[in-house]
């Protein structure tokens, strides 16, 4: 029987890597549901080439224009708009696994309602577990959803742990979890020119394709930070058994290190599909259209300490790990909003760290008990950032 899918961000670049691979084997999965908000043309090629019996948009005015579109050419899709229309196709009876590919926060409720729905997540939004681990972990549990990660270092680590593991405390032996880090494109670049970066310039990563807000993630090293809390509660292991490796050729995805000092990694060339392909066929392998590693070719694996002093929005990562409570959640949101003043022009490139610094040092830090408790600190934080932000503009 088909696998049958349910895509949240399908127009962004995951959700575009994703229908990929599901093009490549038509005999294992059924598209049921996409969501693209406002990249209406992209959506409709999409709902063109899969059939989807729905498609979700943003904003209630492009639900006739796309209605009509799809109609003319013979397709019957179902186009809904709006958040609830999110967590409507994510909790389908008739699904079985939904691509979580939603950039930032927008993620969160059509995520959980996929939880709670009981179905297989295949979880590419990491600010989901940023904002509310806790809380997301044990709804997994009382669900009985399964969870599968879809960031390559996620999946690298999730591939390199024992093969009994899914959604359980990372244990057996397990010393060290070790994510790799490109370094992105200012690796090397002069402190002093960190001043001037320009948005296309923070967009401009050596190895992978991005989205311009996870570009730019890349590019402070936020996207790591991210990612270091995602793996506290992914793999139930302590901040201090987190490591960042930079690593330039973004070869080595991640890797666990034992208490006998073994050391297990995952190795693949940069390409979303190859974990895409992971989760959707686990536990089998299906090919994902991805050239094979060529070892004599790359020749040499370079590895670096994370410098704190440039990448400073990674070292805020891990303060926030390690305060607990709402200090993620608060961290995400100011990221968000000094990353969009950035992109904006309205912020300079060093100031997305100051902007996320102050906007911690402002809230204090309290327990999230609920969804309630989380949505609001995300919107107080978003409201402490604007604040922030506004006062680089006079």
């Amino acid at each position: 029987m088909n696998k049958k899918l349910t895509v949240l961000g399908a127009t962004g670049s995951i959700g575009v890597s994703t229908l990929d691979v599901v093009a490549r084997h038509p005999d294992r999965f059924e598209v049921v549901a996409l969501t693209g908000n406002s990249r209406v043309d992209v959506l409709y090629e999409q709902c063109l080439q899969h059939r989807p019996r729905y498609a979700v948009v943003g904003f209630d005015q492009d639900v006739a224009g796309l209605t009509a579109r799809l109609r003319a050419a013979g397709v019957q899709t179902e186009v809904l708009a709006g958040p609830q229309a999110l967590e409507f196709v994510a909790a389908l009876p008739e699904i079985d696994a939904v691509m979580a590919a939603i950039v930032g926060a927008a993620g969160l409720q059509p995520t959980l309602a996929a939880v709670r729905a009981g179905k297989q997540i295949l979880l590419a939004n990491k600010e989901v577990l940023v904002m509310a681990g806790a809380l997301f972990m044990a709804e997994v549990k009382a669900h009985g959803a399964a969870l599968l990660p879809i960031d390559s270092e996620h999946n690298a680590v999730f591939q390199s742990l024992p093969a009994n593991y899914l959604g359980e405390p990372a244990g057996a032996g397990v010393s060290h979890i070790l994510l790799t880090a490109s370094g992105g494109p200012f690796r090397t670049t002069p402190l002093d020119r960190l001043k001037t970066v320009t948005p296309d310039e923070a967009c401009a990563h050596p190895n992978w394709s991005m989205g311009r807000k996870i570009s730019v993630d890349s590019a402070t090293m936020m996207n790591k930070g991210l990612e270091v809390i995602e793996a506290h509660w992914l793999f139930n292991v302590a901040p201090e058994q987190i490591e960042v490796v930079v690593h330039p050729q973004s070869v080595i995805h991640s890797l666990v290190q034992y208490v006998d000092g073994s050391v297990v990694a995952e190795l693949g060339n940069p390409d979303m599909r190859t974990p895409i392909a992971h989760a959707l066929a686990w536990p089998e392998r299906i090919a994902a259209g991805v050239a094979p590693l060529d070892l004599p070719a790359i020749a040499q694996l370079n590895f670096e300490q994370p410098d704190f002093e440039r990448f400073p929005c990674l070292a805020l990562a891990f303060r926030a790990l390690r305060a607990g409570g709402n200090a993620a959640a608060v961290l995400n949101a100011a990221n968000e909003v000094a990353v969009a003043a950035f992109l904006d022009g309205c912020l300079p490139f060093l100031g997305i760290a100051e902007v996320i610094s102050a906007t911690m040092d402002v809230i204090p830090v309290e327990d999230m008990p609920d969804l309630a408790a989380i949505l609001a600190v995300d919107a107080q934080a978003r409201s402490v950032a604007t604040e922030q932000v506004a006062r680089w503009r006079k």
